[in-house]
């Protein structure tokens, strides 16, 4: 299992980042990200805090950590800067919380975060085609979440990515310990909004290529 969009204490998550880690590890997680919700006014006490741990908690427990951002509510007009900010903070992974349907999320701010090139939007809501179309182009991945509430729209969020051809990954935006999943009901998950195998299948690829990505970006930064 590969984990992009997770929470700890240093947002609205209950667990500190090593006992997310711990368990995560025991659900025979291979890599987890955190990402906890920012905005201009929390995004260096978050960042600077989660990468305190991850170096440690990756040696001692044998999965990849990776620390990141989720940019939750921000002005869809100041999400492109909030990104840029927390790349040059340290985010490994920048998640943009999306037009979930479930919150009143301002509009716009799914193509405001697809334009600005996060790596991840989170349960994108009812999508549309001009943002769709945007995330192949950025090769933006789109959220299929196991998320109650955020996953209502899962279905549609598969279906305009198969129609449009943009990359769809699964995660599980654990805010309790109780959101870990293993690998059996992550494809639960994904047959569920409507996926075949070849689909299923997919979609644990677009992980292990997201994955290389940032384990690449990582090392770009070590050499500078």
């Amino acid at each position: 299992m590969i984990d992009f969009h997770t929470h700890t204490v240093f947002s609205d998550g209950e667990l500190i980042p090593s006992e997310l880690v711990k368990r995560a590890k025991d659900k025979g997680y291979r890599a987890i990200a955190i990402t906890d919700h920012a905005d201009f006014s929390n995004l260096e006490i978050i960042l600077n805090n989660i990468k305190k741990v991850t170096y440690g908690l990756e040696k001692y427990y044998g999965l990849y950590v990776f620390c990141g951002v989720e940019i939750t509510h921000v002005p869809p007009q100041l999400i492109k800067n909030t990104i840029l900010s927390a790349r040059q903070l340290g985010a490994e992974i920048v998640v943009v919380h999306g037009e979930s349907p479930v919150e009143n999320v301002a509009k716009s701010t799914n193509i405001y975060a697809i334009a600005s090139f996060c790596d991840i939007l989170a349960h994108p809501g009812l999508i549309g085609q001009k943002e769709v179309e945007l995330a192949v182009k950025n090769n933006v991945y789109l959220e299929i979440t196991a998320r109650s509430g955020h996953s209502l729209t899962n279905g549609h969020v598969f279906q305009m990515s198969k129609k449009y051809n943009a990359k769809c990954v699964i995660d599980t935006d654990t805010h309790s310990p109780y959101d870990l999943i293993d690998i059996n009901f992550a494809k639960t998950i994904l047959y569920g909004c409507g996926m075949n195998e070849n689909e299923v299948n997919e979609a644990f690829y677009n992980s292990e290529v997201l994955l290389e990505k940032i384990l690449k970006r990582r090392f770009m930064c070590s050499k500078k």
